[in-house]
C-alpha cells in the first residue's frame, strides 16, 4: 500500500507543481476567489488539505529513508487542515498573502512540489 501512495503523491505533486509553474497567475486567482469567500473559503482548502492527508496519513507509515518526507508531508497537511477548520480567521490571513506581485512564490512551491515527486519517483525506481 505504501508504493500505492507514494505512486498517488508523485501523480499529484507532479501536476499541482507543473500547474504552479506554468500558471502561476491562475492559482493567484484561484485563491483569490477563495479569499473573496471568506472563512468559507478557507473551509474548501481545509477539506483539500485534509484530504491528501489523511490518505497518506493512513495509509503510509513509513518513518526512515526517503519517504518519510511524504509522511511528514501528510501529517503536515493534516494540521493545515486541523488549523484551518477550527481557525479559519488565520487561514483566512493566509489567502490574503496570496496576491499577482507574490505570484514567484506559487512558482517556489510548485518546484518543491517537483523536488518531493522526484524524490519520491527516484526511491520507487531504486
Amino acid at each position: 500500500m505504501e508504493t500505492a501512495i507514494q505512486v498517488f503523491a508523485v501523480v499529484n505533486l507532479s501536476v499541482i507543481g507543473i500547474s504552479h509553474i506554468v500558471r502561476p497567475r491562475a492559482w493567484v486567482a484561484f485563491f483569490e476567489w477563495l479569499k473573496g469567500k471568506g472563512e468559507a473559503g478557507v473551509l474548501v482548502v481545509a477539506f483539500v488539505s485534509l484530504g491528501f492527508g489523511s490518505v497518506i496519513v493512513a495509509f503510509h507509515r513509513v518513518w526512515s529513508g526517503i519517504p518519510v518526507v511524504l509522511t511528514l508531508l501528510g501529517w503536515a497537511q493534516v494540521l493545515k487542515a486541523l488549523i484551518y477548520f477550527t481557525w479559519p480567521a488565520f487561514g483566512l490571513k493566509k489567502l490574503q498573502m496570496v496576491s499577482d506581485e507574490r505570484a514567484r512564490f506559487l512558482v517556489a512551491f510548485g518546484i518543491a512540489f517537483l523536488i518531493i515527486s522526484a524524490l519520491l519517483l527516484y526511491h520507487l525506481a531504486a
